[in-house]
């Protein structure tokens, strides 16, 4: 007698790293909190989490708090965006980055959506990020537009110095 066997992976167990973000974004008052699991999804992190500011300040404090934190026990901040305009912060913290948005940046770019249940599309999220929106704008107004069909070419005009 053969006993049929499941393959269900066990939900995954939250990392030291996770727990200290999510102290940390607690500590600050983070608002709608929320820790997405994107293994298979991306390499570019196990998991994202996703939380909210009431204004710039705050997003750059909820920032600056998670990125002491990760410092005093020892994990390295790999990187950090938008801290100027402080609409949308990221910290990159190797296996885990940490979105913190205004509310209307967060609703406008709907990450969740992107990333949840595994239905979310690897390269539209890539161009979501910060950096990477920036490095798109700049490739599409590399390539120039698209020209509909029957469109004479133009040659490029010679740039003066």
């Amino acid at each position: 007698m053969t006993t049929a066997s499941r393959s269900r992976r066990a939900a995954p167990r939250s990392t030291p790293l996770e727990n200290l973000v999510t102290t940390a974004l607690d500590d600050m008052k983070a608002v709608d909190v929320r820790v997405l699991n994107v293994r298979g999804l991306t390499d570019i992190a196990d998991t994202f989490v996703i939380a909210s500011g009431n204004s710039d300040r705050h997003v750059r404090s909820i920032a600056d708090r998670v990125i002491q934190n990760a410092k005093a026990a020892g994990f390295r901040t790999r990187g950090l965006e938008g801290t100027r305009d402080s609409e949308w912060v990221l910290v990159d913290l190797d296996d885990v980055i940490v979105h913190v948005m205004l509310p209307r940046t967060r609703e406008f770019y709907g990450l969740e959506r992107l990333w949840e249940g595994g239905g979310a599309s690897a390269a539209t999220a890539r161009a979501a990020t910060p950096a990477r929106r920036k490095a798109k704008a700049g490739a599409t107004k590399a390539r120039g537009s698209a020209k509909p069909a029957g469109a004479s070419a133009r040659a490029p005009r010679p740039r003066s110095h």
